[in-house]
């Protein structure tokens, strides 16, 4: 078998004889296969700590660009510098580029920018649109990896997506409304921006699993808001106006205080309203019990599968970064995680 390590090395670190190191690697016979197994074993263990000495002092730049409510770009910072102290031998620096509204021209001048300084890889939250596209590209040729996180770019050249499987989301979303409001009147789905590629895939599942469970369910969609608070509570203050059935809410981009506020100021209640992500906000809102359930996902472990990718993509550890869902979690009053980022507890 290849490998790059002496016999005494493979010797010392399976407890065995040199001779008996040799005669299993040189298929000789005479051999148990427990003794076989025991070598294979100890050459897999110097591989897997050959990786530790190869990042142990590294240090990586980690670039955060997020097109995001500051709610969630907060609890993502604090999901990474929570995660940072696990990461060891390697030591990962972050730079956060957070903005709540932008341009893509401006989100593009930003990954240019961060081309063109360098880093070990860009973890990346933005809508999908060939010009976000082609910059990934140009990053990927300066040898800069990205990572998208919590909504794709599928077309682009990033090495992976971390994120849930947000088709399944929306389902799942479908799933606890129509078992919540069975005769429900109609369903507010609010999006911050139809771009970003998550979102869309998020209403695409809700509408499909919506065609089974409660085919003449009405549903209305908002955009165009970002989630920011002030734009959200006009586009659903307006919706709520012309559609006098509305009863229940699927909000996909956030701005949950906004869009009750909006059904408060109206004199309507909402029987039902399923969230995404427990920021320090849905936090409040689902204690109170004005949100039914959030979908959440462990933000902790996503970054750090995001910075696994990272030194993957960089050869600082073995294999090839791999795009795998998320789990998604249903979060009710009733069983909210213990140690919640952002949560305030």
């Amino acid at each position: 078998m290849t490998h790059p390590y002496r016999i005494r090395e493979i010797a010392q670190q399976a407890g065995l004889s040199t001779a008996t190191v040799d005669r299993v690697l040189n298929g000789r016979p005479g051999v148990r296969a427990g003794t076989v197994a025991e070598v294979h074993r100890a050459i897999a263990d110097l591989e897997r700590q050959a990786s530790q000495v190869r990042i142990g002092g590294a240090t990586f730049f980690v670039d955060l660009v997020m097109l995001a409510p500051d709610r969630f770009s907060a609890a993502v910072r604090s999901a990474l510098e929570a995660e940072l102290p696990t990461l060891r031998p390697a030591v990962v620096r972050a730079r956060f580029h957070f903005r709540e509204n932008g341009s893509v021209a401006d989100l593009v001048g930003l990954l240019d920018g961060i081309g063109q300084r360098g880093s070990s890889g860009v973890l990346l939250k933005a809508p999908d649109d060939p010009a976000v596209v082609a910059a990934v590209g140009r990053l990927e040729e300066r040898g800069v990896p990205v990572v998208t996180f919590v909504t794709d770019l599928p077309s682009s050249r990033r090495v992976a997506y971390v994120g849930m499987d947000d088709r399944a989301a929306g389902a799942t979303a479908a799933y606890l409304l129509t078992t919540k409001a069975p005769d429900s009147g109609g369903v507010l789905v609010s999006l911050s921006r139809s771009t970003f590629r998550g979102e869309g895939d998020r209403e695409v599942g809700f509408r499909a699993a919506l065609r089974e469970l409660a085919p003449k369910l009405p549903v209305r969609v908002v955009e165009g808001a970002d989630g920011l608070e002030p734009s959200t509570s006009a586009v659903v203050a307006a919706v709520l106006a012309e559609e006098p059935l509305l009863d229940t809410v699927y909000s996909v981009g956030g701005g949950n205080r906004a869009i009750l506020a909006a059904f408060d100021s109206a004199d309507r209640p909402v029987r039902g309203f399923v969230a995404h992500d427990l920021d320090a906000e849905n936090v409040v809102l689902l204690r109170s019990r004005r949100l039914t359930a959030v979908l959440h996902h462990d933000l902790r472990a996503d970054v750090r599968r995001v910075c696994r990718a990272i030194m993957q993509a960089q050869g600082a550890l073995p294999g090839r970064p791999g795009s795998h869902p998320s789990q998604i979690q249903v979060i009710t009053p009733f069983n909210e995680p213990a140690g919640l980022v952002g949560s305030g507890s």
